[in-house]
Formats: structure tokens, C-alpha cells, sequence
């Protein structure tokens, strides 16, 4: 066994997994899904393309456990946001990460995330059970920051959907995107939701049918 397998068989399976997880990323954002092969993962994690195996079954595997790792990253946020202030700091701090300085890395891949979505069924129901948990989480989070009994936490977190994602579109889509304007029209509709001012025509097409 060379020196390089040797370092590689004691690495711990966690941090191995993490190599390929960011190595993927990297990949994934240069390349796309598709143009990316198993041996370019394992070549930018630094092992053999034999090994990859071990930790990720196929390339699908490693898109799911992206987006696993990914959605972890976004539970720890909302954990340390709660420990350090109260619901509207959650979700002012969510709206600052994920959207007002989102790295056009993360969203050129988040796109590309949606894109498979629409092929692969196994990725396509992770998208729908994160989408689900999302919209779960933040009506609760509406309804507990309203102001007025005319708030349809529903309703605004539908016409705020919209929103979020136009941002993460853009930012991939456009290179020198400044997310500012929307992010503060983002701020001003949530203003306007809460206290039961939305009006029917800020909310996007098709309601809140999902």
C-alpha cells in the first residue's frame, strides 16, 4: 500500500466524507451535475476514484448528501440566530445569509439543484420534503411575528417564496447582481404581510396552492 492509500484508509470516514461533499461542490458549481464524473470528484477530494465508493454510492448519493449537508448548515444558522435573539431575529438573520450575501457559488448550485429536480425522482422528493419542511417553518415563524389578525402567515410566506427565489435566480444568472433592492422589497412585503397589509396584488400567481 503506497504512503498516499495509507494516509487515505486512516482518515476519519466523517472527514472523508466531508472532502468529497466540498469537493463536490466545487465540481459541481464549475462543471454541472451531468459533466461531472465520479473521477472528478475524487480527483478534486484528493483519493482515488476506487475509494469514493466506499463513502458515496453513486453520483446521485453525493447530490443528496450535498443537499443534506446543506440543509444541516441551514438548521445550525436557525439554532445559533435562536440562541442569540428572538423570531424576528431568525428570520432577519435567515434573509441576510441565505439570500442579501448568498455566494454566487451556493446559488449557481442551488439552481442547478432545481434543474436535476425536475429528472431525477430521488432528488426531486428530497427537493419537495425540503420545500415542505421550509414552508412549515417559516409560516410558523409568520404567525408568531404577526401583528394583526389580517395576517395570512400562508399567504405571506408565498408571495415571500417568490421573492427568495427570484434573488437566488438572479445571483446566479448575473455575475455583478446586486440582491439589495429585492432583499429590502423582501423586508417591506414581510412588513406589510404581518400586519395584515398584503394586498392581493403583491402575491403571485396560482395563490398558495402547492
Amino acid at each position: 500500500m503506497s504512503a498516499g492509500a495509507l494516509a487515505e484508509a486512516r482518515s476519519n470516514p466523517s472527514t472523508r466524507r466531508q472532502d468529497i461533499l466540498d469537493a463536490a461542490e466545487t465540481c459541481f458549481v464549475r462543471n454541472g451535475f451531468h459533466r461531472t464524473t465520479m473521477q472528478d470528484l475524487a480527483r478534486q477530494a484528493g483519493m482515488t476514484a476506487g475509494n469514493i465508493y466506499h463513502y458515496f454510492k453513486s453520483k446521485e448519493a453525493v447530490v443528496l448528501g450535498l443537499a443534506e449537508h446543506e440543509r444541516a448548515r441551514g438548521a445550525a444558522l436557525v439554532a445559533d440566530l435562536a440562541r442569540a435573539g428572538d423570531r424576528r431575529m431568525i428570520l432577519t438573520g435567515i434573509i441576510a445569509q441565505h439570500f442579501a450575501e448568498i455566494p454566487r457559488e451556493v446559488a449557481i448550485l442551488r439552481l442547478d439543484l432545481w434543474s436535476e429536480a425536475t429528472r431525477n425522482p430521488a432528488i426531486a422528493a428530497m427537493h419537495e420534503r425540503f420545500e415542505e419542511e421550509g414552508r412549515a417553518f417559516f409560516i410558523d415563524l409568520l404567525a408568531g411575528l404577526a401583528t394583526s389578525g389580517e395576517c395570512d402567515p400562508a399567504s405571506l410566506y408565498e408571495t415571500m417564496d417568490a421573492l427568495m427565489k427570484g434573488i437566488i435566480v438572479n445571483r446566479a444568472l448575473t455575475p455583478d447582481y446586486d440582491p439589495a433592492p429585492a432583499v429590502a422589497q423582501l423586508h417591506a412585503v414581510i412588513d406589510a404581510g404581518l400586519a395584515g397589509r398584503l394586498s392581493k396584488s403583491s402575491k403571485p400567481d396560482g395563490g398558495a396552492s402547492r
